[in-house]
């Protein structure tokens, strides 16, 4: 039950109750689970609170690298690469799990999991330890619960949480609950490793302008990919990911539509507040050449955004090469021919703005 893991008692209730207490029997494991769990991570937020509240209250989040793009477009990969750079310090796998209690809990888990054995991620066979760059959407997910990720453990309300893709006609306290939620969180981060942050968050890539009023200085990598591989590798994630996280057997026959609209709501969202973005801190990238030309390409970022120090970052770069020359990524199956029609419709604007040609 990876997804509320790090969250509090009080707030597992509250989003029961948001939820009409709508649990399958067949998921009581879970809840029992998280109740554990929750009361555990209620008195880690009151300790970590109490040991270090005063400590970053005041802390100042330095400009903020944003790696933006819809689920399986390359931005883990991209992340994992940049996060190699000394200069910056990114939120890790356990720390996004566990939001609430990660200062005092750091060092012990270090501890705990110094020869623990990297894991394969179920969606793409990628290895992970709980020290690799995790995407920061979920650790903001336990802590304001005002996250589309929240309709991955609840899917009969994905309609409800949806909406904070981009937060548009949502409340404003439910905005200003995820705002203060990002500042806690990065806060922490910055005074943990006192250096700027690179992030990673498809649903970021609807938020610009949010992100924009809080981070003036905010720099942005956009990364895209083939429309139709994003659909079929989107599609391959909900199965295997869906299962596991939820309290609500999800009807995967729908997802297909959610996956298509949410889209469709990402990129009308980035392209309507791209332009609010100065120029040298924007770079955009296509995954089928970043692919072919990792290094060329982060050079490239780097010289865009001015960010010194690349050539400090090449020789890892150079290695993850050599470590990585026989990865296998997976192979999906085609698309009905109604698929591709959705796609070609609902889209469109993807492939106008990247160039990407339609199948017919």
């Amino acid at each position: 039950m990876q997804a509320l893991v790090g969250i509090t008692l009080s707030d597992l209730f509250k989003l029961l109750k948001e939820n009409n207490f709508r649990v399958e029997a067949k998921y009581w494991k879970r809840i029992v689970f998280l109740i554990i769990s929750g009361s555990i991570n209620s008195r880690g937020r009151k300790k970590e609170d109490a040991l270090f509240g005063d400590k970053i209250r005041d802390i100042k989040i330095e400009k903020p690298l944003f790696i933006l793009g819809h689920w399986r477009s390359g931005t883990t990969l991209l992340h994992s690469l940049i996060s190699m750079d000394e200069q910056f310090a990114f939120p890790n796998l356990f720390q996004v799990s566990r939001p609430h209690q990660f200062l005092f809990r750091d060092e012990m888990m270090e501890k705990n999991f110094t020869n623990a054995k990297a894991e394969n991620r179920p969606m793409d066979n990628m290895q992970v330890t709980f020290r690799d760059p995790g995407e920061d959407e979920s650790g903001l997910s336990v802590l304001s619960q005002r996250s589309p990720l929240i309709g991955w453990t609840f899917p009969e309300n994905h309609a409800y949480y949806t909406r904070f893709h981009t937060f548009e006609n949502v409340p404003a306290e439910d905005l200003k609950r995820w705002q203060e939620s990002l500042t806690y969180f990065f806060k922490k981060l910055t005074w943990l490793y006192k250096k700027p942050l690179v992030l990673k968050s498809p649903n970021h890539t609807a938020r610009v302008k949010i992100l924009l009023d809080m981070f003036p200085d905010a720099r942005f990598v956009n990364i895209v990919r083939d429309p139709y591989t994003v659909f079929l590798s989107t599609q391959r994630l909900y199965q295997k990911m869906l299962p596991e996280t939820c309290l609500q057997t999800p009807d995967l026959t729908k997802w297909d539509d959610y996956i298509i609209n949410d889209y469709k709501a990402m990129y009308n969202a980035y392209f309507s507040q791209r332009e609010l973005i100065p120029d040298v801190q924007l770079y955009e990238i296509k995954f089928e050449y970043f692919e072919k030309n990792k290094i060329e390409t982060i050079e490239a970022i780097y010289k865009k955004l001015n960010i010194a120090g690349f050539e400090n970052l090449k020789p890892k770069l150079e290695q993850f090469e050599k470590d990585h020359k026989n990865y296998q990524k997976n192979k999906h199956v085609d698309l009905s021919q109604e698929i591709i029609k959705k796609i070609n419709r609902e889209w469109d604007h993807v492939f106008i703005n990247f160039g990407y040609i339609k199948r017919t």
